[in-house]
């Protein structure tokens, strides 16, 4: 229950340090190249959702987040992911979720800094990455991890039942 609280908030923080960084130190700058043409840190303002849709929505952007996040802690609180990979998902996408959540509420927009130029990428931040890995992780969890939880639930309760799989 504790990680259920403490790895979003790590998350959150995490995030918020380093959207600070970037609205004190990198807005003046613009933009600083750490591999020339390839990936660069670069100051940016989106004031809409991935790869900019939506733009300047923010109250739509802000309520989707919004039941979004309840689903995702009520999902959490029943124990619908049964084990710590499954888990550990749903806190990423509720960290990354707020951490975006946060400057949409206090700012408008949400601040966006890795910029991958060499494939012409947008622009993103460290709650989309919590948000990016988590969504990955849950479809692996749902596709192949749940599918063996529940086969294996079923054959342990076939092997209590008293019928062998040689009677049936």
């Amino acid at each position: 229950m504790l990680l259920n609280i403490l790895i979003p908030l790590v998350c959150i923080v995490f995030d918020q340090i380093v959207k600070y960084w970037a609205s004190t130190e990198l807005q003046a700058i613009g933009s600083i190249p750490l591999w020339e043409g390839v990936f660069h840190l670069t100051y940016c303002e989106n004031t809409g959702a991935a790869f900019s849709m939506f733009t300047g929505q923010r109250w739509m952007l802000l309520g989707v987040t919004v039941v979004l996040l309840a689903a995702l802690l009520w999902a959490l609180c029943k124990g619908w992911m049964q084990n710590a990979f499954g888990r550990l998902s749903l806190q990423l996408i509720i960290g990354g979720a707020i951490g975006n959540m946060i400057d949409r509420v206090l700012m408008g927009y949400v601040v966006d800094m890795f910029d991958f130029c060499l494939i012409d990428f947008p622009i993103f931040n460290v709650a989309d990455i919590f948000l990016c890995v988590g969504v990955g992780m849950m479809i692996l969890y749902i596709l192949v991890m749940e599918p063996k939880i529940e086969k294996a639930k079923k054959e342990a309760s076939n092997d209590g039942d008293g019928v062998s799989d040689c009677d049936a």
